[in-house]
């Protein structure tokens, strides 16, 4: 039984659930003549323990069982009872004075909030768009070049030319050099090796360093100051100028394969045919640029809805989802090899995070509700299809996704935002924002 639930702030609510204490008692003696079948104590036969022994050793468990399952199912009555739709789980607390023939319990809960959707014909939303052209193909194929490059010694002959006349280090050659730093005549951990090698022009190493193997030859040495930054990774030569000597053991210059053909067989092309080459390079950006302006534009969706949504975000659920986004966090970094057993996640690291994405589900929610929005099982197929397009077999992508609930649920949650995004695109007052290849692509579209 449950008493009238009392409304404490905003979404938190309480009610008193009182349990008969006979109900327990019946329900507590019928669970341990069950347990009593099986129960097992030194000196007795499997099923033949006294009842008293299996009380005094079953008796405090069963009795939290069966007080656990009473409460919880008189709640979820009281609540179905009075409409609740219940945020999170309740917290339980026993309560005293309620008499000698029950025992009761304070129900302490949230409840999910009222969503008020403001007037979406005022809202300002910006729609990401990015063209590809020629430019973008060909800087493509240049990456795809130098992620093939290979080397050969300058100055001598290979299948490919020798490297010409100028055998001295320059930008772009690989190179291995012998080096010892020093501070104050002292050399230092980590500032010698032999046999290093790295590229010019590449930025792996100090400007100072680079600039000082530059123009060098075979065999020739260099002896040069070095200051350290400030906030360099190895903390005992920050901020301090060392005196380096390097010498060059070896200068290789660099060979870009040519765009022919087998260039092209080696991106997977069959024929070799080069258009077809660039028609599918084309596809692959178009089809990163389409899912990266769509992420731009959901984000500015996502922070109009929330401008103009109006509701209380239960706590309950802001506290669930920085248990998930922790757990995350957690096994992402132990993925990437480190050891986070005993590596502490401040929980308010995630809070606004977690109350941004909490929000959003509300108003994302009721939007869906109010409109009709949910996924169809055409888009959902769709969507899984439009995955599968950049895999060499996409009846397998297609196999992965459909043979796991899970992983469809996901694809089903996109499609679902998908179509809140278009709905609001339909309703808000859109501006068309260009953005660049390389702005969008950010660091991926470096070599």
């Amino acid at each position: 039984m449950a008493t009238a639930v009392e409304t404490l702030e905003k979404l938190e609510r309480r009610m008193t659930i009182t349990v008969p204490l006979a109900d327990v008692k019946t329900e507590v003696e019928k669970r341990l003549k069950v347990r009593a079948r099986t129960a097992k104590a030194p000196g007795f036969r499997p099923g033949k323990v006294p009842m008293k022994m299996v009380a005094q050793q079953y008796g405090y468990q069963v009795e939290t069982e069966v007080l656990n399952d009473k409460v919880g199912r008189a709640f979820n009555e009281a609540a179905s009872e009075n409409n609740l739709r219940v945020a999170g789980f309740p917290k339980i607390e026993p309560k005293t004075g309620a008499g000698e023939d029950v025992v009761a319990f304070d129900a302490t809960f949230e409840v999910y909030p009222d969503v008020k959707i403001g007037d979406l014909s005022g809202v300002e939303v910006e729609k990401t768009v990015c063209e590809i052209t020629d430019a973008e193909v060909d800087k493509t194929i240049d990456i795809l070049r130098k992620q093939r490059v290979h080397y050969h010694v300058k100055g001598e002959q290979s299948a490919h030319g020798d490297g010409g006349a100028d055998t001295s280090a320059q930008n772009g050659d690989r190179v291995t050099v012998d080096f010892v730093g020093k501070i104050d005549g002292v050399e230092f951990q980590g500032g010698k090796a032999e046999d290093f090698p790295f590229v010019l022009g590449e930025g792996r190493m100090l400007k100072e360093f680079e600039e000082a193997a530059i123009g060098l030859k075979v065999g020739e040495s260099k002896t040069f100051p070095l200051s350290f930054p400030e906030d360099y990774h190895g903390k005992d030569v920050a901020g301090k100028t060392a005196e380096f000597t390097i010498t060059m053991k070896k200068i290789e210059w660099a060979h870009l394969p040519e765009v022919d053909a087998e260039f092209a067989k080696s991106l997977g092309i069959a024929d070799g045919d080069l258009q077809k080459m660039r028609d599918d390079i084309k596809a692959n950006l178009e089809r990163e640029v389409k899912g990266r302006t769509r992420s731009r534009t959901k984000d500015s969706v996502m922070d109009a809805l929330i401008k103009v949504s109006e509701l209380d975000v239960p706590n309950a659920l802001v506290e669930q989802d920085v248990d998930r986004l922790v757990e995350m966090a957690r096994q992402d970094m132990a993925q990437r090899g480190m050891n986070v057993k005993d590596m502490p996640f401040p929980r308010e690291l995630f809070t606004a995070q977690a109350e941004r994405r909490v929000r959003l589900g509300l108003i994302l929610a009721e939007i869906v509700k109010a409109n009709q929005l949910e996924a169809t099982a055409d888009q959902v197929k769709a969507q899984v299809e439009e995955f599968a397009q950049s895999y060499e077999d996409p009846q397998q992508v297609l196999k992965f996704y459909y043979s796991d609930r899970r992983r469809l649920s996901e694809v089903e949650a996109l499609v679902l935002e998908e179509n809140v995004v278009n709905y609001v695109l339909g309703k808000a007052k859109v501006t068309e924002k260009n953005v660049g290849f390389d702005e969008l692509m950010g660091n991926n579209a470096q070599a």
